[in-house]
C-alpha cells in the first residue's frame, strides 16, 4: 500500500509593506514615531498590496527585540483587534524566525492567511546583546564590533584578505542602497572614504559597520488559492532555522568546549539543511541576501552558505561577481550596511527585496529574469534563518 508523504501545500506571499528605514526620533526635523506606529503602517501597506481586508487575517506572528513585551500586539493594535492569535518571537533576527512559524502554519493547513510583522525603534550607540549571560555582559564581552573585529583578523590571517577588501563591501552596498527608496543611506562612498572613516574596532572603520535604524516590514502569507492575483506569484520554497553547536558560539563560553571535530556553526548548518531540502544548489540562485552587520561578515557568510570556497569571496567581490551586473547579485537593496539595521525588521526586509526582485518590481536595481532568491540572516541566540523564494 502506497502512503501519502507530501502533505505540505504551497505557501505564497500575498503582500509586502515597508516603511523607509531611518531615524524616527523627532530630532533635527525628523518625525517622532515609535515602532508600533511604524509596524501599523507596514501592515496597512501589506494589506493594500495583497488587496485584502484585515478581517481575512487569521493569525499573526512577529517580533521586536528592543520593544519589550507584546511588541507585535502593539503593532497590530494600530490596525485591528479581532481576537486572532498573535505570537511574539523574542530573539535576534526575530521577524524571519516569525516568518518560519507562519509558513509552517499555512503549509500544514492550520490557517489560510497569516500576517508576519517586524518593527523596531533602536537606541543609538552600542546595543546590549541580551542573549549573552549576565556575567559576560557585565565584563564587556558583548561588544559586538570587537567580536566582529576579532573574526575579521582571523579571516585576514587565514586567507590573506586585506582591510581594502572589507572596504569594498561597503562601497558596493552603499552604491546599491542609492537605488532603494527604503534605504537609510542615499549617498555612495569611495574606498578612500571608507578607509579614512573613524576606527571603531581595528580593523573595522565606521563605514564598515552597520547603522542602527528604525523601521518596519510586514508580510502576508497565504495558501496559493487565496491569492487575489496569481500573476507572477512568489512562493516559499523553504524556511530553515538553526542554532549554535558546541565549539562555535562565544556566548556562554561554548568555544572553550573541546571537540574532536569542528562542528558547523549556525549559518553553515542552516544553509546545508536548506540545500538538502529544496533540491537546488548555490549555482541555481539568481539573487541573494546575505547578513552583513559588518563588512567582513558579508564575505564570511557567502562562504559559509556555499556560494564559494573559503577565502574566495573577497577576490570574487573584486571581480564584480556579487554586483548588480555580476554573476550572483547580492544585497541588491544595499544590505544592512546600506539599508540600515532595525534589528527585528531586517529579516523581513531581506525577504521583501527578494519578493520585489522575483516580481520584477525592483526598479533600477532589477535583476533580469530572477526566479529563485536566497536570504540568509542571523542574530542573537545565536541562530540563523535561511529562506528561499521562487517564482
Amino acid at each position: 500500500m502506497e502512503m501519502e508523504v507530501d502533505l505540505v501545500r504551497e505557501v505564497a506571499i500575498a503582500g509586502i509593506g515597508l516603511t523607509k528605514f531611518g531615524r524616527y526620533d523627532g530630532r533635527k526635523g525628523r518625525p517622532r514615531k515609535l515602532y508600533p506606529e511604524l509596524g501599523g503602517e507596514a501592515i496597512a501597506q501589506a494589506l493594500s498590496y495583497a488587496d485584502m481586508e484585515w478581517k481575512e487575517i487569521e493569525a499573526a506572528f512577529g517580533g521586536t527585540y528592543f520593544g519589550g513585551l507584546g511588541g507585535s500586539h502593539q503593532c497590530i493594535e494600530r490596525v485591528g483587534l479581532t481576537g486572532i492569535p498573535i505570537v511574539n518571537v523574542y530573539s535576534g533576527h526575530s521577524s524571519e524566525a516569525a516568518l518560519r512559524l507562519a509558513y509552517t502554519r499555512v503549509a500544514l493547513e492550520i490557517y489560510d492567511v497569516v500576517l508576519v510583522v517586524g518593527a523596531e525603534t533602536l537606541p543609538s550607540g552600542l546595543l546590549d546583546n541580551q542573549a549573552m549571560p549576565g556575567w559576560m555582559r557585565m565584563m564587556g564581552l558583548d561588544v559586538l564590533p570587537a567580536e566582529a573585529a576579532c573574526n575579521a583578523v582571523r579571516y585576514m590571517e587565514d586567507y590573506g584578505a586585506t582591510v581594502e577588501d572589507f572596504a569594498q563591501v561597503s562601497v558596493m552596498e552603499r552604491k546599491n542602497a542609492v537605488q532603494n527608496p527604503y534605504a537609510l543611506f542615499k549617498q555612495e562612498v569611495t574606498l578612500e572614504e571608507v578607509l579614512s572613516s573613524p576606527m571603531i574596532s581595528s580593523p573595522l572603520n565606521l563605514l564598515m559597520t552597520c547603522a542602527n535604524a528604525d523601521g518596519a516590514v510586514a508580510v502576508i502569507l497565504c495558501s496559493k488559492d487565496k491569492l487575489k492575483s496569481k500573476e507572477k506569484a512568489v512562493t516559499i520554497a523553504s524556511v530553515i532555522q538553526a542554532s549554535a553547536t558546541y565549539g562555535t558560539s562565544f556566548s556562554g563560553g561554548s568555544t572553550s568546549v573541546p571537540t574532536e571535530r569542528k562542528n558547523p556553526d549556525w549559518v553553515e548548518l542552516a544553509a546545508s539543511k536548506t540545500w538538502d531540502a529544496i533540491g537546488y544548489g548555490p549555482e541555481d540562485i539568481d539573487v541573494a541576501q546575505i547578513y552583513d552587520p559588518f563588512a567582513p561578515s558579508f564575505l564570511m557568510n557567502l562562504e559559509k552558505c556555499g556560494f564559494c570556497k573559503r577565502g574566495e569571496a573577497f577576490q570574487l567581490l573584486k571581480d564584480g561577481y556579487f554586483g548588480i551586473e555580476g554573476t550572483l547579485p547580492v544585497n541588491t537593496d544595499g544590505g544592512i550596511i546600506g539599508r540600515g539595521h532595525p534589528t527585528a525588521a531586517t529579516g523581513l526586509a531581506q525577504v521583501a527585496e527578494l519578493f520585489y526582485q522575483l516580481r520584477d518590481e525592483a526598479g533600477e536595481r532589477q535583476i533580469a529574469g530572477a526566479k529563485i532568491g536566497f536570504a540568509q540572516g542571523e542574530g542573537a541566540g545565536p541562530q540563523a534563518v535561511v529562506t528561499v523564494l521562487k517564482r
